[in-house]
């Protein structure tokens, strides 16, 4: 038994140790916000427990007697104030700092309400549907005004909308805004304010980089903090909300390239943007200029974006040099932030020809022009065997074309391709300065592009590297899942990616909370 005594002790020393270790990672987790969390359970669990008038059901849908009023069926899923619309507002248990907020609701005629960031910065919602503003920040999607009784006038930093994207009261509408929490010293002095980094309102990019020097009218507080609660207002008018989730702002959006959304069952704009919706993607790209109408209205009405246009572009075919239509597009996309993929061919010069830079320079500034007027931008996109084939030559002509809207686009297939993989670091600084888009896709090392082009769970190179060298760097934009060649069942193939996505992003997100 002596002889067993030393063994045993050092067996339970490292069970504790092993338990010990565990419970700092589980606390560790505990701290990092959730990659996607819905605050619209079947009950009111995720709010603070002084709820009001606020009850839940499964649908709401206007009043064909009383359009200022809303009709509701009985069940689950959708929040509603009541036809009096003047009740307490839902303050949510959990407190956060930046977070991505989603946000789905209805208004009937004339009626007001709006989401308070931190309890504190209030995101307006009312019935701006075919109304003229009263005062900057009053309409749906502006960010309302700050008040002082001191002041002439007393509202002040109230901040109107780009664009009035209203749609019609009885209608569902979304918010999708990314908002940046004000920032304190260890003395807890304020060093930097709240920012609506962006709001898109249904599809529109309506805000962007909106900084507030304080809360905003009618806020719950009137001090500022690192972190404060999501607050929904319910004494303004009737309103009803569904759909309600939150994440870490620091998650890159992350796109379906329309290059695996197609088969059999996925043919039409609605079938894929169906499935993209269930999946939980943020949206999708769009070859070519025809079918945009019919995507456009898919997405909006799913709460689903737009990110890029690919184009065909020649920089020595005059009678061909883009796609037809590119200006009734740009026009039709205006104020919606998605970005024109260009990648640059020639029929007479090499890949990578330095010759070819005149050409290319004028006819990019061509596009960039145009896209300018509608608030779009250019991302040049390097292709393999293309006459712009590599990161650098999309640099090299975003510098010489010398225009805001210009910048480029880092594909992970085509720079594998050219053999270029020990320099990714110098690359990927290269192009930060300008890079707009970024596409990914599970890869081996080197092949032909079944080896190149893999769902993202899929494939020896190390996907996980590049998104942390990205965004360690700096990079915070969107992210398009590349799928051309993979073939099969386009829905597993894109279950299965973004499972891998989101591991990523947790592990990411784990490093950098343990790192402090």
């Amino acid at each position: 038994m002596k002889k067993i005594f030393p063994y045993l002790f050092a067996i339970v020393l490292l069970l504790v140790l092993i338990f010990l270790f565990t419970a700092k990672i589980s606390n560790n987790r505990s701290h990092i916000i959730e990659l996607k969390k819905s605050l619209t359970g079947p009950g009111f669990e995720n709010w603070r427990p002084e709820t009001g008038d606020w009850k839940i059901f499964a649908a709401v849908s206007p009043n064909p007697d009383n359009k200022k009023q809303l009709l509701t069926q009985p069940g689950t899923g959708v929040f509603f104030n009541g036809n009096e619309g003047n009740t307490v507002p839902l303050i949510s248990k959990d407190e956060y700092g930046d977070i991505r907020a989603y946000i789905e609701f209805m208004l009937p005629k004339d009626s007001n309400s709006g989401i308070y960031f931190m309890g504190r910065y209030e995101v307006q919602i009312y019935d701006s549907w075919n109304k003229k503003s009263e005062y900057p920040g009053i309409e749906c999607g502006g960010i309302y005004q700050r008040w002082d009784e001191n002041r002439t006038p007393k509202g002040y930093e109230g901040h109107s909308p780009r664009i009035n994207a209203s749609r019609p009261p009885g209608t569902w509408q979304w918010f999708d805004v990314v908002f940046r929490a004000p920032r304190f010293d260890k003395s807890g002095n304020k060093i930097s304010n709240a920012e609506f980094e962006k709001v898109y309102f249904n599809g529109y990019l309506v805000q962007k980089n909106i900084k507030l020097s304080g809360p905003t009218r009618g806020s719950l507080y009137k001090d500022e903090k690192p972190t404060g609660p999501l607050l929904i207002q319910g004494d303004h008018g009737p309103v009803a909300f569904r759909n309600i989730w939150v994440s870490s702002a620091d998650i890159n959006p992350f796109f379906a390239m329309d290059t695996g959304t197609r088969d059999e069952k996925h043919r039409s704009a609605r079938e894929q943007v169906t499935m993209l919706t269930e999946l939980g993607y943020d949206g999708i790209d769009h070859t070519g200029c025809e079918g945009l109408p019919d995507l456009l209205e898919e997405l909006d009405n799913n709460g689903k974006r737009l990110f890029a246009v690919y184009l065909d572009v020649w920089i020595d075919d005059i009678s061909n040099k883009y796609n037809a239509g590119l200006p009734e597009a740009i026009q039709l996309l205006k104020n919606r932030d998605v970005v024109l993929w260009v990648p640059l061919r020639s029929k007479n010069l090499k890949p990578s020809s330095p010759a070819g830079d005149s050409l290319a320079v004028k006819i990019v500034r061509e596009i960039a022009d145009m896209a300018a007027e509608s608030k779009l931008k250019v991302a040049l996109y390097p292709h393999n065997r293309f006459w712009m084939e590599r990161v650098e030559d999309a640099v090299r002509i975003a510098e010489k074309t010398n225009r805001d809207n210009v910048g480029v686009t880092f594909n992970l297939c085509h720079w594998l391709k050219s053999g270029d993989e020990p320099n990714l670091i110098s690359r990927i600084q290269t192009a930060m300065p300008y890079l707009y888009m970024v596409t990914i896709n599970g890869a081996d090392h080197r092949g032909g592009w079944k080896e190149l082009i893999q769902p993202l769970d899929s494939g020896a190179y190390n996907v996980y590297n590049f998104l942390r060298t990205l965004k360690t760097g700096g990079y915070s934009g969107p992210v398009g899942l590349q799928g051309y060649g993979i073939g099969g069942d386009v829905y597993d193939n894109l279950k299965r990616s973004k499972t891998a996505w989101q591991k990523m992003n947790l592990q990411y997100m784990t490093e950098k909370q343990n790192e402090h």
